[in-house]
C-alpha cells in the first residue's frame, strides 16, 4: 500500500464534515485572531507531535498550535496525523506513521525550547499493547511496539538528540483504557522528569466543555471555537508555567 493511500485511509478516520459545525464558523478561524506582540511566548520554538487533536481534525486542521502561532508568535512545527499511535505497529493503516516513525522522518528543523507530545488516544483503541515501564534508561530495552516502550524511547531520544524540555498533554476521551495510560504516564514522569499538561483531569476544562457544546465535535475533538476560546488559553497558561519553572531552575 502506497503512503498516499495510507494517508487517505487515515484521513477517513477523522471526524466528518467539520465545516457544518457551528463551532467551525468563519469567525473562529485562525486568520481572524490578533497577534499579541508582547506575548511572553513570542519567539519560543516548540515542536508539537501528535495525532488528530494536535492536527485539528474536527476544526478544518486548525488546532491550538495554529492559534498559538497566530496569537502569541511562537515558532511551531506541527507534526500531526489523524488516527496514528505512539507505538510502532505493523497494522496496515498504522505502519510507518507512528509518532516515533514520523519524528524520525520529520525531525525538528531548528533548536527547540520545548517538545510537546499528545498522549495518544489511539493506542488503546487500536489494541496496541500497553507494555511495561523499563527498569533502566537504556534505549535498547524499550519495546517500541508497546505504548510505554514508545514513550520511554521518545524520552530518551529527545534527551539524546535535542536536549530540550519535554511535555506530554492528555486529552478528553471517554473510556476505561485512557485513564490507565495516564496513570502510567505519571509514573514515567517520576522517572524521566518531563512536564504534564493534564487536560483530562482539569475541572475547568471539563466544566466549560459541558457548558459549551459547540466547543467540541465529540468527546475528544474540539472545534475551532473550542480551540480558540478554551484550549489555546489553557495551553498558553500551561506553557508559560513550564517556561517559568525552567527559569527558576
Amino acid at each position: 500500500m502506497e503512503k498516499t493511500e495510507i494517508e487517505q485511509l487515515l484521513h477517513q478516520l477523522a471526524p466528518k464534515e467539520p465545516l457544518k459545525l457551528p463551532g467551525n464558523a468563519e469567525q473562529y478561524a485562525v486568520k481572524n485572531v490578533v497577534l499579541n506582540p508582547d506575548s511572553p511566548l513570542k519567539g519560543k520554538r516548540i515542536y508539537f507531535l501528535g495525532s488528530s487533536i494536535t492536527q485539528g481534525a474536527a476544526a478544518i486542521d486548525e488546532s491550538f498550535v495554529d492559534y498559538l502561532v497566530a496569537e502569541d508568535g511562537i515558532f511551531a512545527q506541527k507534526e500531526a496525523l489523524s488516527g496514528t499511535t505512539l507505538a510502532n505497529s505493523n497494522q496496515p493503516l498504522l505502519k510507518g506513521n507512528s509518532y516515533l516513525e514520523r519524528l524520525a522522518k520529520n525531525p525538528p528543523k531548528q533548536p527547540l525550547d520545548l517538545m510537546v507530545v499528545q498522549l495518544s488516544t489511539n493506542d488503546g483503541r487500536k489494541q496496541i499493547p500497553l507494555g511495561q515501564i523499563s527498569s533502566t534508561k537504556d534505549m535498547a530495552t524499550f519495546d517500541q511496539q508497546t505504548t510505554l516502550g514508545a514513550i520511554e524511547y521518545l524520552c530518551a531520544l529527545v534527551t539524546r538528540n535535542w536536549a530540550c524540555p519535554l511535555a506530554f498533554y492528555t486529552c478528553l476521551r471517554k473510556g476505561n483504557d485512557y485513564p490507565i495510560l495516564i496513570a502510567k504516564l505519571k509514573a514515567l514522569q517520576d522517572k524521566w522528569g518531563f512536564s504534564m499538561i493534564d487536560l483530562e483531569s482539569d475541572e475547568e476544562i471539563i466544566s466549560a466543555t459541558q457548558q459549551h457544546p459547540s466547543y467540541m465535535y465529540d468527546d475528544a475533538h474540539p472545534t475551532r471555537q473550542g480551540y480558540r476560546d478554551l484550549w489555546t488559553p489553557y495551553f498558553r497558561k500551561e506553557l508559560l508555567s513550564i517556561f517559568n519553572h525552567q527559569e527558576v531552575k
